[in-house]
């Protein structure tokens, strides 16, 4: 993989944005060229920094108590990566980050909203989600009596966006206009990621001072040499050897991290039939032969491992060493060149993501359907465990044959890994706990498996659900909302809209021939959940 790195001086053609590596067809040659501004997002964000700081300064004296991030994909999760490695600097507000459309996240998000400052950020400015997350900031902030509401909104958006518009009309605080060229999954250096750190009282200057110093390295000719392409070799090569579990091992501190990572690989890989499936946050203790294992050391500790490498492993092991929390900013650019590394040896379009639109269609189909008629269609169940009922997709009604889904878990074969997505509140207990400990016993300590929780995950690993190998079996869960949470302004709610996209995905891995099983529980009952996986892991 280097030597052909090297064959066709791949590093100069990455950096000087020459397209023909890519593809000779002119219509993907101009599809990329129209998403290569990462390489030099630094550049647009130096200018900035001095402003950057005076807002973050002022929110301060104004002892405003929170910063909430309205946001979804990858560039949501970068901020939220650092916020859990880097940290809020004393006397600095709260920063959240909400990438949930539930009704109870929301509701947890917004209890200081009359406090709050709202940063609302999407690259394209139609994104449904942040959209109604804004409308019921909005409605808060007027019922705290701030009729400036648009005083506590910032923007992060393109030029030219709905977004862009609305926030001049609607006289947001402060507007940054990014670089249109850099799509959200490779825009953590870019004000997406940086003005949420500077809101942090993160050293922006220290976090790029780190990136610059890994732009130095991965710009060595001498593939051997360059941190960033190293690492997508060492990806593509174990892919295409058939070990496309690429299996990521971060210490305690870095831990968030993965999930970054997770969206950036998965995203730009899982297309055309193929990808690389990111693994992050399993409870590992052996290997398989379909995995490769990238292990991360932190602040000179010893690497996190599975029991079962060592000397005699066979495993494809690569270390890296990570020296301090700023150097996150050196290893998100090292991540982005590796996974575009990785993208231009399998043969793919890294910066593009064709099957994301596909659920997004969906959901809209069925919330056009609920505006008509109040009630979301769906399709009768195939069973009921305690009253949860049961949904197979075609692809596994088709396999089962006269078998009932309390068999589905029969259905994951070596070299699959399983899917577990959850539209339930994000990152918090109960249910995050039992969700986490039902992935570990459906993993058994080595069967491959991905968490997720939706609809975060639809706009990052949902394309290689999609789009990439039939090697994934999925089971979506979802669960009556005791408390609903009206959208100003829509017909429908938050939870008809976290119900409407888990069903629009469900519905879009059964048209792609996944297999598929959708859980809905009566109630969100935590002992309901682990007595329906309990009777489910009988024929794992």
């Amino acid at each position: 993989m280097c030597r052909r790195l090297d064959e066709i001086e791949f590093v100069e053609a990455l950096w000087t944005r020459r397209l023909d590596i890519w593809s000779p067809d002119p219509a993907t040659q101009e599809k990329i060229r129209n998403r290569l501004g990462w390489l030099h997002a630094m550049d647009a964000v130096t200018p900035q920094i001095a402003r950057m700081r005076a807002l973050a300064d002022a929110v301060r004296v104004e002892q405003l108590t929170d910063v909430v991030l309205l946001g979804m994909g990858g560039s949501s999760l970068a901020p939220e990566v650092l916020r859990q490695i880097v940290g809020v600097a004393p006397g600095f507000p709260r920063f959240r980050m909400l990438d949930s459309v539930d009704p109870d996240a929301v509701r947890s998000a917004f209890e200081h909203a009359g406090t709050s400052l709202f940063v609302l950020a999407s690259k394209s400015g139609s994104t449904i989600e942040p959209n109604v997350m804004a409308a019921e900031a909005r409605r808060r902030l007027e019922a705290s009596g701030i009729a400036d509401w648009g005083s506590r909104f910032i923007a992060i958006t393109d030029e030219g966006t709905a977004l862009h518009t609305r926030a001049q009309s609607e006289r947001f605080r402060e507007i940054f206009v990014n670089p249109s060229d850099i799509g959200g999954r490779y825009s953590a250096l870019s004000l997406f990621g940086m003005v949420p750190a500077a809101l942090m009282g993160a050293d922006v200057g220290r976090l790029l001072a780190g990136a610059r110093e890994m732009e130095t390295a991965c710009r060595a000719r001498n593939i051997s040499g360059n941190p960033g392409c190293v690492l997508g070799a060492f990806m593509a090569a174990a892919a295409d050897a058939g070990r496309d579990k690429l299996t990521l091992r971060f210490p305690e501190r870095f831990a968030s991290f993965g999930l970054w990572v997770e969206q950036l690989v998965a995203e730009s890989t899982g297309k055309q039939s193929k990808g690389i499936v990111p693994l992050t946050g399993e409870t590992l203790t052996r290997t398989t032969s379909d995995r490769a294992l990238v292990s991360v050391a932190f602040g000179g500790q010893p690497p996190d491992r599975p029991t079962d490498t060592g000397r005699g492993m066979q495993t494809p092991l690569l270390d890296l060493e990570v020296p301090d929390a700023y150097a996150i900013g050196a290893e998100f650019l090292r991540w982005e060149i590796a996974t575009a590394t990785a993208g231009l040896l399998m043969g793919i379009n890294p910066f593009d993501e064709p099957n994301v639109k596909q659920a997004k269609d969906a959901t809209n189909a069925l919330l056009e359907e609920y505006r008509s008629t109040r009630r979301l269609p769906g399709r009768d169940p195939n069973g009921e465990i305690k009253g949860a009922r049961l949904t197979l997709s075609a692809a596994a009604e088709e396999v089962l044959e006269d078998d009932g889904p309390e068999d589905f878990l029969s259905l994951v074969h070596e070299g699959d890994y399983l899917g577990l997505l959850a539209y339930l509140p994000p990152d918090r207990d109960p249910f995050d706990s039992a969700l986490r400990e039902i992935r570990a016993a459906l993993g058994g300590g080595s069967a491959p498996t991905m968490f997720g929780y939706g609809p975060r995950y639809l706009h990052s690993t949902g394309q290689l659900h999609k789009g990439g190998a039939n090697n994934g079996v999925f089971i979506i869960v979802t669960a009556e909302v005791a408390e609903d949470l009206a959208i100003p302004g829509e017909p429908f709610s938050f939870g008809v809209l976290e119900m409407a996209q888990a069903l629009g995905d469900f519905e879009s891995l059964d048209k792609t021939g996944r297999r598929a099983l959708h859980v809905h529980l009566p109630k969100r009952d935590v002992q309901l959940l682990r007595d329906v996986f309990k009777r489910l892991r009988r024929n794992l």
